[in-house]
């Protein structure tokens, strides 16, 4: 599935070519995704795109109307392609804009969605969500407060779109790594400056991912149809039996909260 760094890609290919853009036209050859597509999606029709932005794993293409909500689910992609370009398979929902170009989604699967509100923060989906990692309130005071006599796994309290959003099963591995923890530790039982440490982990992961475009492990490619290459930068995530890149330990793979899951038993205490 496409996590923060993901749809943040997307996001910054897809914003230069459709911001400013009128909507001619909107198209939709399968209704039938994770949610069905929102007839309301026509009023974009005339209107003209005032920002693209991210909240959480959900893109926003805002107008003066109100907003196109879109998730990518598990194999969604967005491009932006000339018109004239046939249709393919999955490809089932395009917004045509005024320069001859349209965004296309793209979702083998259809566990995606094409939502519409007039205020998206405040959409059912979205407005229970946690900060954003690259918040300043996502710190390791904030990770502490949050963890404060519970007992479930660091990497499940993570996880946990409540408490922060975009840390998805990849990054949750990876960023745990980082910070020496192991993922099983009850989340009650960490400190301040480890949770300290554990956030600014989360950043950099997140950072260096959307550097390289995401990650690619299936389904995923961008907006120019390119996959990530952060899969070439994981220390831990889907490498069971390998070394681990600090000690040489092998990775060790379990499941928590039915997601795999991938931590050293050296590094992480």
């Amino acid at each position: 599935m496409p996590e923060l760094p993901e749809v943040e890609t997307t996001r910054r290919g897809i914003e230069p070519l459709i911001q400013g853009k009128t909507v001619t036209a909107v198209a939709v050859r399968e209704k039938r995704l994770r949610w069905p597509v929102s007839p309301q999606l026509e009023r974009l029709v005339g209107a003209q795109i005032v920002a693209v932005r991210r909240r959480a794993k959900y893109l926003l293409l805002d107008s003066e109307r109100g907003s196109a909500i879109i998730h990518l689910g598990m194999s969604g992609s967005l491009r932006v392609v000339a018109i004239g370009i046939a249709p393919q398979r999955h490809d089932h929902v395009d917004i045509a804009f005024e320069n001859g170009t349209c965004l296309r989604l793209r979702d083998p699967r259809r566990f995606g969605a094409v939502l519409w509100s007039r205020d998206p923060l405040q959409h059912k989906l979205l407005r229970s969500l946690g900060p954003e990692p690259f918040d300043p309130l996502f710190d390791g005071v904030y990770l502490h407060a949050r963890a404060r006599g519970r007992k479930i796994a660091v990497k499940s309290l993570l996880m946990d779109s409540r408490v922060v959003v975009g840390v998805g099963n990849i990054y949750a591995s990876e960023a745990l790594h980082a910070a020496g923890i192991h993922p099983r530790r009850p989340a009650g039982r960490i400190s301040r400056p480890r949770y300290q440490r554990l956030s600014d982990a989360v950043r950099e992961i997140l950072a260096r991912a959307i550097g390289f475009g995401g990650t690619t492990l299936r389904d995923f490619s961008n907006a120019q149809g390119k996959p990530g290459y952060f899969r070439h930068e994981l220390a831990v995530y889907d490498r069971a039996g390998q070394p681990c890149p600090n000690c040489g330990s092998a990775i060790r793979q379990e499941t928590i909260g039915q997601r795999s899951t991938y931590y050293c038993s050296r590094c992480q205490r």
